[in-house]
C-alpha cells in the first residue's frame, strides 16, 4: 500500500514582502493565469502519482489568502475530483492585516479546516521592527475570529529580534495562552541571506539577538507552553491534543507530497524510486511550462538511496516520534553506525527505544551536530 500524499499549493504573492522573508515571493498584482495553472498542473501530477489516499491540502506562500474563496474552492475541488480528499486537513496561511470575515467563512464553506495566522507578536514596536503590516490589536482581532471559524488554528510566533527581552517574550506568550489557540508555531529569527535584514545588518543595523541569547528565549517558551499543556511534538512545534499539524508531519516523516504554483517544492515515490521536485519560480515561468508541457516543473531530480535516507533522518529527528531504524535502513541500504548511536545516547543527545531512534531536548537543541555525527558514522 503506498504512503498517503500530501498536496502543497504555493501562492506567491504578497501585498508586501517582509524584510526577514527569504521564500519564493512577489509583489501582490492581478493574475488570472496563475489559478487555471495550479489546476492543470494537479492533473498531471495525478498521472504521475496514480491513485493515492491524501492526508492534507495546504494553502501556502506568499500570502494564500489573497486568494478569493472561489480560487480556494476550485483548487480543494480538483483534489477530491483527482484523488478524493474528503475528511483531511485543509490549511491555510493568512496575515492579520488581511482578515475578512466574509471571505475566511466563505473559505471554511469551501473546505477549509485549518488556518494558519501569522501572528509573529501582538507588540506593535516588535511588529514595526519586523516589517509587519499589522498591529497588536489586529493580531488579537484575527486571532479570536479565525477561532470562531476554524476547527483547527495555529498561530506563528517570532523571537530573537534584535533587543527582545525575557519580558517581551511573555506578554506575546501570555496573549496566545489567553487565547486557547490549540497550535503554536514557534520561528527564531535568523538572517538569510539577500533580505533586507540581511543588507542591514551588513551595514552595521543589529536586526537578531545573539546565538546565547536565542537559546535562552527558546529555552522561555518551551518552558511556558509545554508547562501550559502543549505537546513539544517538533523542534518549533507545540499542539494541543488533535491539533498537530498533518501537513507539516507528512514532510517530518518523509512522506510523499506534491508541490504546484510558482517555486513548490514536492517529494514524490514512483516505481520504487524517490523524485524530488521543484516548480519553475516565477509565475510567468510556472504558467508557461504548465501551458507548453502541462507541468509547472522546472527540474525533477532522482534522489539516491543515501540522500533520500539523509532527508528522512534530517527531518524525522526534529519530531518528538523520530525515525524508524527499520525504514532507514530500507531506504538507505545499511544501517547507521550502532558505535555513533551509542555515544551520542550515552552523551544524553538520542534516546533509543526499540525501532525508534530519537533525538533528548539537548539532541534537539544541537540537533545539525546529532545528525551530522550519525551520517559521518
Amino acid at each position: 500500500m503506498m504512503d498517503k500524499l500530501a498536496v502543497y499549493i504555493h501562492w506567491p504573492y504578497c501585498a508586501r514582502i517582509c524584510p526577514y522573508c527569504d521564500f519564493n515571493v512577489f509583489k501582490r498584482r492581478e493574475d488570472d493565469s496563475l489559478l487555471p495553472a495550479i489546476l492543470a498542473d494537479l492533473e498531471y501530477w495525478r498521472d504521475f502519482s496514480g491513485p493515492r489516499d491524501i492526508t492534507s491540502i495546504h494553502f501556502g506562500g506568499g500570502t494564500p489568502s489573497l486568494m478569493t474563496p472561489m480560487q480556494i474552492g476550485a483548487v480543494i475541488e480538483a483534489v477530491n475530483r483527482l484523488w478524493g480528499a474528503d475528511a483531511v486537513e485543509i490549511a491555510l496561511e493568512a496575515n492579520p492585516h488581511e482578515m475578512n470575515e466574509t471571505d475566511w467563512r466563505a473559505y471554511r464553506d469551501a473546505g477549509l479546516n485549518r488556518m494558519s495566522l501569522g501572528v509573529q507578536s501582538f507588540q506593535d514596536s516588535a511588529l514595526s521592527f519586523l516589517g509587519r503590516d499589522h498591529d497588536g490589536q489586529t493580531a488579537q482581532a484575527a486571532l479570536e475570529l479565525a477561532l470562531d471559524i476554524f476547527p483547527s488554528v495555529s498561530a506563528d510566533l517570532i523571537f530573537g529580534w534584535a533587543g527582545q527581552t525575557e519580558k517581551n517574550l511573555d506578554t506575546d506568550l501570555d496573549i496566545l495562552l489567553a487565547s486557547d489557540v490549540p497550535h503554536i508555531s514557534t520561528y527564531q529569527l535568523t538572517i538569510e541571506e539577500g533580505t533586507a535584514f540581511a543588507k542591514a545588518e551588513g551595514r552595521g543595523q543589529k536586526k537578531a539577538v545573539d546565538a546565547d541569547s536565542s537559546a535562552d528565549l527558546y529555552e522561555r517558551v518551551r518552558t511556558v507552553l509545554t508547562g501550559a499543556g502543549y505537546d513539544h511534538y517538533e523542534v518549533s512545534n507545540f499542539a494541543k491534543s488533535g491539533h498537530r499539524s498533518r501537513h507539516n508531519l507528512a514532510y517530518w516523516q518523509g512522506l510523499d507530497y506534491i508541490g504546484v504554483g510558482p517555486g513548490a517544492h514536492g517529494r514524490l515515490t514512483a516505481g520504487g524510486k524517490r523524485y524530488a521536485t521543484i516548480a519553475h519560480l516565477t509565475p510567468g515561468d510556472y504558467v508557461n511550462s504548465v501551458s507548453e508541457t502541462g507541468s509547472g516543473i522546472e527540474s525533477n531530480d532522482r534522489l539516491t538511496p543515501e540522500e533520500f535516507a539523509t532527508e528522512y533522518l534530517l527531518m524525522g529527528l526534529r519530531i518528538e516520534k523520530g525515525i524508524s531504524l527499520s525504514r532507514y535502513a530500507f531506504i538507505a541500504g545499511h544501517t547507521l553506525s550502532e558505535k555513533q548511536m551509542d555515544y551520542l545516547i550515552s552523551d544524553g543527545f538520542l534516546r533509543r527505544s526499540g525501532d525508534r531512534l530519537s533525538a533528548t531536548l539537548a539532541g534537539r537543541n544541537v540537533l545539525n551536530s546529532v545528525t551530522e555525527k550519525l551520517l559521518l558514522g
